[in-house]
């Protein structure tokens, strides 16, 4: 009997010990360290706005979440919290993150310093951490960054020697140090990209380089000189592979740049390598004379963001230039600068070329070539009566052309942009009437103004996808979202807004009226009556189909725009489309919608 006792205590210690081992691995293996990471980081910052409000430590899988890129194998690639009214410190648990390509925490109020395990990050391409108030010193540990491409402190209060590791990232494009208080020598060992921008300005106490060339050995010197002129060549070699960052930063310090005339390599779809230069500076006189001193008769567009004028230049190409609407205040003069030559680097036939810009005191203008169709909201709408409808077989082509070349900024650009208003007015149409995506980049470009305050949403009524309307969380998604009501312009004729006042009803948004439209089998009713019945009405339900994939509510549901540009060439839109049937188009699929919403939520104030 005692045996049995003691057999029968011995089996269930081992049971529950398998028990509490198995419960064990069951919670290790839920968990995910990205997912820790960021958790942690949002414990020790401070949200006013509720940006990070979806960051749930219940879902370990961080994937989901706002602000937060992952790659095809859920690995957190980006954190992109910029511009967020943020404060707090940041935390050492973001070296966790392995896989990470982009931490953008530019223009917040943080503080404290930057841990030292943010070397750990190998595969880190930009570490944006400028506007803030970070103190303490550069880590040393920076230095390992090999893939590092942007590091751009400028703007904290960072205070010692700058580290001579970070002299020997050779892949570093751009790196601004200004405004800190930094002390000691800059660094000339070791070497940067020669297309490395270097700006180390207003650190008081920081001294330039001295490049002083070693004097000439006598020829007779014999054997004894050759220590000194063995040293002499180490020393020059080494200030001849730092001489390109200095003297350019140097050279930026005293005179603004007329030309940017460095050559890249850009992959294109059609052509493995494309050459380019990067954008002309203007100079105010050459753009006021070539659009008759921004003379009235010469506008041709304008919108949220400014005017734009058509000029012609001193050799007569014709040009379009944008006139920012908002005024410059002082500084952020370099940071417009920098994005200007990111954003040019941004080629392919379906995206608009940006040839040059202007920065004075009080002015900021972006010139691009000029497009003789005008825009595709303009040739539907504001046409003369000589001139025919855009045909059906242009307005397909003008959708399909319009996703790449949005594909494109999402999925190709490094770092990705995001449009933030896509609509027919900036779609253009080149001689051969080929699609032309316009003006982006222009919001981010916006953005750097005003260096001490969130910007408010930016976009135009009707094509504002409702998660950055009510909480300001803009994503690719959300260029997605314009996308949708853009193809219902481009079906229909009418504007955003006049689709939406054709619903008739005050209850209903446009989705839900076009989904009506849907159910009921009337999407003849949708088409331009300019086309006098000529169309394939299978392309045209197609393209409907793509738009209300696109303008769903939850930006969970909406396909990638490199999605969109397979389902516009005939690969998965029956499949995406039936899923969509089977939620949406039942007896109650009206009602379904208000599920979906964000209940509860108010708009946000002035930020």
């Amino acid at each position: 009997m005692e045996e049995r006792l003691i057999s029968s205590s011995s089996s269930k210690s081992f049971f529950l010990f398998w028990a509490i081992m198995v419960l064990h691995f069951l919670l290790k293996a839920s968990s995910n360290p990205e997912g820790d990471a960021l958790i942690t980081l949002k414990r020790n910052l401070k949200d006013p706005n509720n940006v990070l409000q979806d960051w749930d430590a219940t879902l370990p899988n961080p994937c989901t979440w706002f602000h937060v890129t992952c790659n095809q194998h859920n690995s957190v690639i980006a954190v992109d919290l910029g511009n967020q009214d943020l404060s707090g410190t940041l935390v050492s648990q973001l070296g966790d993150l392995s896989n990470l390509q982009y931490l953008e925490l530019y223009n917040n109020s943080i503080t404290g310093k930057i841990p030292e395990e943010l070397g750990n990050l190998a595969n880190l391409v930009s570490l944006d951490l400028y506007l803030n108030n970070i103190s303490g010193t550069i880590p040393n540990t920076l230095g390992k960054l090999q893939k590092l491409h942007f590091l751009r402190l400028n703007n904290n209060t960072l205070s010692g020697r700058i580290p001579v590791s970070l002299s020997n990232v050779s892949t570093l494009q751009v790196l601004d140090l200004s405004n800190n208080n930094l002390e000691g020598d800059v660094p000339v060992n070791g070497s940067f990209s020669s297309f490395t921008y270097v700006n180390y300005q207003n650190n008081p106490h920081l001294q330039p380089p001295k490049i002083i060339p070693p004097p000439p050995s006598p020829a007779s010197s014999g054997s004894q000189n050759t220590g000194v002129i063995a040293g002499g060549v180490a020393a020059g070699a080494a200030l001849l592979f730092a001489a390109p960052a200095i003297a350019l930063a140097y050279w930026r310090k005293r005179k603004p740049l007329d030309h940017f005339d460095h050559v890249f390599d850009v992959p294109g779809e059609e052509h493995p390598e494309i050459h380019l230069s990067l954008p002309k500076r203007f100079s105010w006189r050459e753009l006021l004379v070539a659009t008759d001193k921004f003379s009235n008769k010469n506008i041709i567009g304008r919108g949220g963001f400014g005017k734009v004028y058509k000029g012609r230049l001193a050799d007569g190409t014709l040009v379009a230039v944008k006139r920012l609407r908002e005024e410059r205040t002082q500084g952020g003069e370099l940071q417009f600068q920098i994005e200007v030559e990111m954003i040019s680097m941004a080629v392919h036939r379906n995206l608009l070329r940006l040839r040059g810009f202007c920065v004075t005191y009080t002015e900021r203008l972006l010139v691009y070539p000029y497009m003789a169709n005008g825009s595709v909201a303009s040739f539907l709408r504001e046409r003369s009566e000589s001139d025919p409808p855009l045909e059906w077989p242009i307005r397909k082509n003008i959708a399909l052309g319009s996703a790449r070349g949005l594909a494109y900024l999402h999925d190709h650009c490094d770092p990705k942009i995001i449009h933030r208003d896509v609509k027919a007015a900036n779609i253009f149409l080149d001689e051969e009437f080929e699609a032309v995506v316009g003006h982006f980049g222009v919001a981010k470009l916006m953005d750097y103004k005003d260096t001490h305050a969130t910007t408010a949403v930016r976009g135009t009524v009707g094509h504002i996808a409702p998660e950055y309307l009510s909480r300001g969380k803009c994503s690719e998604k959300t260029d997605v979202f314009g996308y949708g009501v853009m193809l219902l312009e481009l079906i229909n004729g009418h504007n955003a807004i006049e689709l939406g006042c054709l619903a008739n009803d005050d209850d209903l948004i446009l989705y839900d009226w076009v989904k009506g439209l849907v159910k009921d089998k009337k999407l003849a009713t949708l088409v331009d009556a300019e086309l006098t019945g000529k169309y394939d009405f299978d392309e045209v339900e197609q393209l409907i189909q793509v738009a209300l994939l696109c303008t769903q509510w939850s930006p969970m549901k909406r396909p990638k725009m490199s999605e969109v540009v397979r389902m516009l060439e005939g690969d998965g839109l029956a499949e995406k489309w039936e899923q969509w049937k089977m939620h949406h188009l039942n007896a109650k699929w009206i009602e379904l919608d208000s599920t979906e919403r964000f209940e509860g939520e108010e708009l946000p104030g002035p930020r």
